[in-house]
């Protein structure tokens, strides 16, 4: 019998990546701002950095052997998730709120839902704004080494004036891995050239964001506020390394646009609008709770399927 007849259960289509080679990619795209992030603001960087990713490699290890007597870390998705978390940490923050916050997001987030490909939202930003609202105080602390005082972003909503060249090269304070958006953009470079990531949700996602700033912003056409706006907040983080993970974001070409676009009116709104001045972890995961819908009307028919609307039940 010819080959042709042979037919074999879905997916038809595959890919010879697995889940730890994108990890690895990821990570490696990670490293220009991690390294930044490490020369911006010294060896408590480092320290933090190290402590996050060893906290939710060992929190993975531990629940697996508890419950589910089996081995997951080999997919390196825990140490990305380490990585992501505290490069979205201040370097002041003291390390035992950092392991806390990596136990968090492996075990509550990631876990607790069933594991890789099962959470409902982003296990690092999830972490991160639970971070945010018990112990806000550090979370918000930025001073260390040669900065002290507010984010850029903070500073634009007192009405001081910043530099935007600093903000994009990332000589500020703020988080370990948001200042520099010349590393991010380089990492994010990478993840598209691998064939990681498109530029669906973050083109969507920061085009919809200028178009909130222009027009509610408060500065008319300032491209220097705009330009200072995407700079700053871990805006860029977010779009490109957060904003496109597989399991939170819809897998249909068109729910990614409508989320891309959620994500940057949430951003937009927070940041004009709301107490935080800057707001996209928040973005990030309220949009991630949309994706079930978002992808409910947007996956299209299947092969030969018309959708007929239902009749009307006679009176």
């Amino acid at each position: 019998m010819s080959d042709l007849y042979h037919v074999s259960s879905s997916p038809h289509v595959r890919s010879k990546d697995t889940t730890s080679k994108i990890m690895l990619y990821v990570i490696i795209a990670l490293l220009p701002t991690s390294l930044f992030g490490i020369y911006n603001f010294g060896i408590r960087a480092l320290i933090l950095i190290l402590v996050t990713i060893a906290s939710c490699v060992a929190s993975e290890w531990i629940f697996n052997k508890i419950v589910h007597k089996k081995n997951s870390i080999d997919d390196l998705s825990a140490v990305v998730t380490g990585l992501l978390l505290a490069l979205n940490l201040p370097a002041s923050l003291p390390w035992w709120e950092a392991v806390i916050g990596g136990v968090f997001a492996i075990v509550i987030v990631k876990m607790m839902f069933g594991g890789l490909g099962q959470n409902f939202m982003n296990p690092a930003l999830g972490a991160r704004c639970f971070l945010l609202i018990a112990f806000a105080a550090d979370m918000t602390n930025f001073t260390v080494g040669a900065y002290s005082g507010a984010t850029p972003l903070a500073q634009m909503r007192n009405g001081e004036a910043v530099n935007t060249m600093s903000m994009l090269i990332g000589k500020t304070a703020g988080t370990i891995g948001e200042t520099s958006a010349i590393a991010i953009l380089i990492g994010a470079i990478f993840l598209i050239l691998m064939g990681v990531i498109d530029l669906r949700i973050p083109a969507s996602y920061i085009i919809t964001f200028v178009v909130f700033i222009l027009l509610f912003g408060g500065h008319g056409f300032d491209m220097n506020y705009v330009t200072a706006q995407l700079c700053g907040g871990g805006l860029m983080l977010g779009a490109f390394f957060m904003a496109t993970d597989y399991v939170t974001s819809p897998i249909t070409p068109r729910g990614q646009i409508i989320y891309g676009i959620c994500c940057g009116i949430f951003t937009g709104l927070f940041r004009c609008f709301g107490a935080n001045a800057e707001g996209v972890s928040f973005a990030i995961i309220l949009s991630n709770l949309l994706v079930p819908m978002i992808e409910k009307y947007t996956v299209p028919n299947a092969f030969g399927v018309v959708k007929t609307k239902p009749e009307k039940e006679a009176k």
